[in-house]
This record gives structure tokens, sequence and C-alpha cells, in this order.
């Protein structure tokens, strides 16, 4: 009907048929009308955006403290997120530099001489030997070895911090078994003996201070009992002689 309407000729002075309405997207699609319907829903007083957008109008006058629970998660799951992408980049440029700055490390390459040759080769040889398939080069993994002994040495002994000694007693347990591990069996067990003495050696400095006996706290109190005198006059009240024996001036002593 409406092809024909548009290929007959029109006539002067005749009004033209306006075309037929098209129906409404809602009306053909009703997922589309639920969720125009949700959405007026959630913006109205008491809705679900309508709150969380209050939530966002109230925090800088609320401040931290006051402000809704649901944006201090947020807030924090950002800081989070910031902070891992931050260490992500420094611990690739650490690397990095470590990986220029560190030596190369060989399987039984001995390197060191005197008594530290006999704790530094088997722990370089470890290593190398057990750096395979890592994303890092063994060079940049003894060299991080190295910096975390030398700075628990000298953080434990400036600080005293329990986790700084609680490191550094993991450092050398690690050192003392790669010594062990690696070292031939007719010699392992002298040069266990002789890491495990300069770790302890050495741990007069990281544990400085460490105490390991219980301390008993004893609270004295300077001050005695407080004792309050009143001094105060109790006078026995006489007896009341009787009726027919007391003259008419005597009157009995009567208490206040």
């Amino acid at each position: 009907m409406a092809d024909y309407n548009d290929r007959a000729p029109r006539i002067p002075g005749q009004p033209q048929q306006p075309p037929a309405p098209e129906p409404a997207a809602e009306e053909t699609n009703p997922r589309l009308a639920a969720l125009r319907a949700w959405w007026n829903t959630a913006w109205n007083d008491g809705g679900v955006l309508h709150g969380r957008w209050e939530d966002l109008r109230r925090a800088p006058e609320l401040g931290w403290h006051g402000m809704a629970h649901w944006m201090k998660a947020a807030i924090g799951l950002a800081g989070i997120c910031a902070v891992i992408i931050l260490l992500d980049s420094a611990t690739d440029v650490l690397a990095d530099a470590m990986h220029r700055l560190s030596p190369d490390v060989s399987v039984g390459e001995n390197t060191s001489t005197g008594v530290w040759a006999t704790i530094d080769n088997p722990v370089r040889s470890y290593i190398a030997a057990q750096s395979t398939g890592l994303p890092i080069s063994a060079s940049t993994v003894y060299t991080l070895w190295q910096f975390t002994g030398l700075f628990t040495l000298i953080a434990g002994f400036i600080t005293r911090s329990n986790g700084v000694r609680l490191t550094w007693a993991a450092w050398g347990f690690t050192g003392v078994a790669m010594v062990w591990t690696t070292t031939p069996d007719t010699s392992r067990t002298v040069a266990t003996a002789i890491a495990v003495l300069a770790w302890t050696a050495a741990s007069a400095f990281a544990l400085r201070g460490l105490n390991l006996r219980p301390r008993v706290f004893t609270h004295v109190t300077t001050g005695g009992p407080e004792i309050t005198v009143q001094p105060q006059i109790h006078i026995p009240a006489p007896a009341t002689p009787p009726t027919g024996d007391a003259p008419g001036n005597v009157h009995p002593l009567q208490e206040r």
C-alpha cells in the first residue's frame, strides 16, 4: 500500500499523508526496556547509583575516616596496583644494573683465594648450577645473595630490627647449606665448619644487643597507703535516773 501511494501521482492541493511512525526500540527489545527502567530506578532517591554519587560528593567533606567503605577499598586497591607496577619497573631496572655490575659466574670457577675461597667458591658453583632456566642470570643471583648478606649485616648492627635479624639468620643457613651441598665429600665437613664459624663471627655484629633471656618487669609503687586521721570526741550519755528520785532541775544530757 505504501509503495502504491509512492508511485501514484499526487493531486495538487491534496495534503500529503505522513509516514507511519516506527515502533520504539524499547517495544521491540524487552532487554533494552528493562535496562532503561533499571537505570531510571538506580538514579532515583535511594537508588544504587544515586547513593554512590552521594558518597563521592560528600567524600571531601567527610575525610578518610568518614567516607564510605567501598571508596576506601577502591583507593586501597588502586594504591596497591600502583605500588606493584612501580616495584615491577624498579625490579627490572635494578636487575639490569646488577647484571651489568655483577661478575660472570660459571660452574667450578675458582676466583676467590684464601679462607674466603672455601665458602665463596662452593656458593658460586651452586648458584651457577641451580640458576638454569631462571629469567635472570646466575651473576645477578650471586650479586643479590652478596647484597642481602651485606645489607642485613650492617642494618642488623645499626637498627637491631627483628626482621633484619631473621633475614640474616636465613641468609646464613642458606650459605652453609650451599657449602655443604657443593663441597666434595672428602672436605665437606671442614668446609662447612669454616662456613659456620665465619657466619657465627659475623653474627656478633649483626645480632648485636640480642638477648634470649626472658625479661621480668616489676612494678614498684613508691607511695604508701593513704591514712586519714579524723579526731572525734565521743561522750557517752549518762544513765537516766529514776523519775521519782530526780530533782526538778536536773535534765538528762541529750545526744545530737
